[in-house]
């Protein structure tokens, strides 16, 4: 008897199929990085590892490759791991930050997570708490 699509198990979010939703484009980026990261926090903890090891594909937008590989550092390293492989190569040259207004700003040069400011993002770790 095939199994339905109802009773297959519940698989979280990897950071592979973040980034495939990210290369979307649309307006809804924050909302699966949001998911993402409430599927992430839900993961069993010495499973999560697993949710970050495939190097997601290109979004097309540099920015959003290197948002991806220091969320995935920034995780390995909450989690006392180290990053996976493919986070080593991506980082920005210039400075880029998600949200751009002047109060934002100034939090994330005070607040942006090590993995983020390495790469060139400033973004505050209480965005990524609420994302």
């Amino acid at each position: 008897m095939e199994e339905s699509r109802s009773s297959r198990p519940y698989e979280p979010m990897t950071m592979a199929r973040l980034g495939d939703l990210l290369a979307s484009g649309d307006s809804q980026r924050w909302r699966y990085i949001a998911e993402f990261l409430e599927e992430y926090r839900w993961a069993p903890a010495a499973t999560r590892h697993k949710l970050l090891l495939a190097e997601p594909a290109s979004t097309g937008d540099q920015h959003w490759d290197v948002f991806l590989a220091a969320l995935a550092e920034h995780l390995s390293a909450r989690d006392g791991r180290g990053a996976p492989a493919w986070c080593e190569a991506r980082t920005l040259r210039t400075w880029w930050f998600p949200f751009n207004t002047r109060a934002a700003r100034a939090d994330a040069l005070v607040h942006a997570p090590a993995a983020f400011r390495k790469r060139g993002v400033y973004v505050s770790a209480q965005e990524l708490e609420v994302a």
